[in-house]
């Protein structure tokens, strides 16, 4: 039986106290908060993309003529899917952001083409499917914006002394993030011209003369 070296004990002890000490374990720890925030995201996006195809057939059964409107959607779905997105990567991030808004200003006219079909709005396949997609973008909503802390707070803590030279020393770097811009662009609905001239306002009366 090999006997255990007291000196390689007391290294490894001294090592695993500097490790704790100057934050590994908790970059670790934000590091996978971070991954898990990132697959709750992909979780929803998934989950409005599963949506779309029963969505965009049941509004055609009653719209078929809203073609650009539809295919609009249709492609918007399709450029999402794909996206093989990197979050590590700012760019594949932006690009990844960038489809989904794309998606999210062509649902948004899809709904306002929609205003113009009553029985479409009546419909009760219609009804669940848009249930579920408010419901959808709700945790949407959540999931990005908990994301958007989670990443903060890892960046702030591996840009802090000593938790800085750690990360420098085991590769680890401050993470993209959602940008701010075009979060606020994501959540405005987008504005719709479907060319209608206005109603010219009527010509006030002349009184009638006095007999």
């Amino acid at each position: 039986m090999r006997s255990i070296n007291p000196f390689r004990v007391v290294a490894l002890l001294l090592l695993a106290l500097l490790l704790s000490g100057c934050g590994y374990n908790q970059i670790q720890q934000k590091d996978e908060a971070v991954s898990a925030g990132w697959s709750e995201v992909l979780n929803q996006y998934q989950r409005r993309a599963d949506l779309i195809p029963n969505l965009v057939n049941t509004v055609k059964g009653y719209a078929a003529h809203e073609q650009q409107v539809l295919t609009a959607v249709t492609e918007a779905r399709a450029k999402v899917g794909n996206i093989n997105v990197d979050a590590d990567d700012p760019a594949s991030l932006a690009q990844f952001q960038a489809a989904q808004g794309e998606l999210s200003g062509a649902l948004s006219r899809l709904m306002v083409v929609v205003e113009n079909y009553p029985d479409l709005k009546a419909d009760q396949s219609f009804l669940n499917l848009q249930t579920q997609l408010e419901g959808t973008e709700n945790r949407i909503t959540v999931a990005r914006g908990r994301y958007i802390q989670l990443v903060q707070d890892y960046n702030t803590y591996v840009r802090q002394f000593p938790a800085n030279l750690t990360a420098m020393v085991f590769g680890h770097k401050a993470k993209p993030n959602f940008t701010v811009e075009n979060e606020a662009q994501i959540s405005q609905a987008p504005a719709v011209d479907f060319g209608t001239t206005p109603a010219p306002a009527p010509e006030p009366q002349q009184p009638a003369p006095a007999n």
